[in-house]
């Protein structure tokens, strides 16, 4: 008897499952990390992505990179969140932790193919994966914070490690002095959003600089601007959310009058409420005035009048860092201004920089901020700096708050190597296979510095083994002698808890799409047609 056929789920859904699944997976991700491969190390290549919208952006960061290649495949996606957690928990090593998981898979492939169960695989991981990270911790060296100047020192030369993949590293030594500059003005919390980034067109790299405080790029201004004070010492700042202008009747107000007088009132009216809220402002003493909304060209020349300062239509986030850094509240009324709801800085004053002209807030009482203002010859080079300099605020933040550091340029991923490679040794069975695997995987790291660079891998790496197996921990590739050196008194320094978030976060995305091997895809369901339509033969 004929077995009745029982359909489940809808007409037109893609189904595709067991050990091929896994494989397309795999294949999926291959191809991900080829588009960024080329990116890592210091002598990495940059990627020009073309947008929907025809914007263009030049990065070799590798979590921007995947973030505009709008990749659909379900399974490449993992690629794409690990690298944006990897980006906004350390900042960092967005490559790195792609071409891992990748490697990773691309050893596993072997053994899955040879029908090994893919949970035997992924146990085997999370327990190399505990052993490299419990390693990372043995070796990672601890630098005593006590002494400031020790401090500084470690943080510059994290930053300039950083620093040296990116499109700026012949100015790295400038710019990973700002960097710590920046971070290490901010409070104990270190938070990112005290740190304000702006961009002006033109100049060169070198004229970027660091203000100590709030700045903002001067805002649209009425006639009576230029007669205003652009500097003041210790002035009482008014943060307010008000239009101080006379407002234009509503399209549908009707006011209907008889005579002229009463016409006449109406028009004193709007200026006196007007006039009284200036008045307000003016004997609470304050000598700024910035609006959230327009201050028209009546107030501005009213102000102007007094020795007072005024800006109108300032962006939200600017009105809330000064609100943080300078103190007082945005106020969205005049009535009863007090010491209270009004901020004060040490020094303000109006400056030009490039061809724009910025407003300037130092010496803030109430938290430590720092506005970092970049120069630069066209927009996508800008954006990249800010990038760029995004990663190595994160780095130097994590190197505050974690002491420990390990060299860089592949050293940290060959003594992982080594050590997971003798311990496959003393298991026995299949775990065996699958750990030799995952130690082979971490040479992805030196051998596409070496690549990327043009040089010999295979001889770099036949040289680095050969350190590690004299239990030289620290050796790793010599990007500017085309050889092996000792990294960490090179000072190529990363933060551990980079190189540990990196790990944890490839075996997990690996161990995820290994676990997966079935994907089932739902058809969009199409509108059906309504009966106007069908009437009219349209569908």
């Amino acid at each position: 008897m004929q077995q009745p056929m029982i359909i489940i789920l809808k007409e037109g859904t893609d189904s595709s499952q067991g050990k091929s699944q896994v494989l397309s997976n795999i294949s999926a991700c291959q191809a991900v990390a080829e588009a960024i491969r080329t990116t890592l190390g210091p002598r990495g290549m940059d990627k020009l992505i073309v947008d929907s919208h025809s914007k263009a952006t030049i990065s070799n960061d590798g979590a921007t990179i995947l973030k505009l290649l709008e990749i659909i495949h379900p399974a490449a996606r993992t690629l794409v969140d690990i690298a944006k957690s990897q980006d906004a928990e350390v900042g960092d090593g967005t490559t790195s932790v792609v071409l891992l998981t990748v490697e990773l898979l691309k050893n596993s492939r072997t053994f899955i193919e040879d029908g090994m169960h893919p949970t035997i695989i992924i146990r085997a991981i999370r327990k190399a994966t505990a052993l490299a990270i419990k390693k990372i911790k043995e070796i990672a060296v601890h630098i005593k914070v006590d002494d400031p100047k020790e401090q500084r020192a470690l943080l510059e030369k994290c930053a300039q490690t950083t620093l040296s993949s990116k499109l700026i590293a012949r100015q790295r030594e400038f710019f990973a002095k700002m960097v710590v500059d920046t971070v290490l003005m901010l409070d104990d919390l270190l938070p990112l959003n005290m740190i304000g980034i702006k961009k002006v067109i033109g100049g060169s790299l070198e004229e970027s600089c660091l203000i100590s405080g709030v700045a903002f790029k001067k805002t649209f201004s009425y006639a009576g601007f230029e007669m205003q004070q652009k500097k003041l010492l210790k002035p009482k700042i008014a943060l307010l959310n008000i239009e101080l202008e006379l407002k234009a009747e509503r399209d549908n107000a009707e006011i209907r009058l008889d005579n002229v007088a009463e016409y006449q009132k109406i028009v004193d009216a709007e200026w006196s409420i007007l006039y009284d809220k200036l008045e307000k402002l003016h004997l609470a003493g304050v000598k700024v005035v910035l609006s959230k909304l327009p201050i028209g060209d009546v107030a501005t020349q009213y102000f102007a009048d007094r020795d007072m300062f005024c800006a109108g239509r300032v962006q939200e986030d600017d009105l809330r860092r000064t609100q943080k850094a300078c103190g007082g509240a945005i106020i969205t009324t005049v009535e009863n201004l007090s010491e209270q709801t009004l901020g004060t800085s040490e020094v303000f004053e109006e400056i030009q920089i490039g061809s724009e002209r910025y407003n300037l807030f130092t010496g803030c009482p109430k938290a430590k901020t720092a506005t970092m203002i970049l120069r630069g010859g066209s927009d996508q080079f800008i954006d990249e700096v800010d990038r760029s300099l995004h990663d190595a605020i994160m780095i130097v933040r994590r190197a505050v708050k974690n002491d420990s550091i390990v060299a860089g340029g592949g050293a940290i991923e060959m003594a992982l190597s080594r050590t997971l490679r003798d311990f496959s040794r003393t298991v026995a069975g299949k775990e065996q296979l699958i750990i030799a695997a995952y130690a082979k995987a971490f040479e992805v790291i030196p051998r596409q510095l070496c690549e990327n660079a043009g040089f010999d891998a295979t001889n770099i790496l036949n040289k680095l083994r050969q350190k590690h197996a004299e239990n030289n921990i620290w050796y790793g590739v010599d990007i500017m002698r085309e050889d092996v050196s000792d990294n960490f008194n090179a000072a190529v320094w990363e933060p551990a808890v980079v190189k540990i978030n990196a790990i944890t976060a490839a075996s997990e995305a690996a161990c995820l799409i290994l676990s997966v091997d079935e994907t089932i895809k739902v058809p969009k369901s199409s509108a059906e047609p309504s009966n106007a339509a069908k009437a009219m033969n349209m569908a």
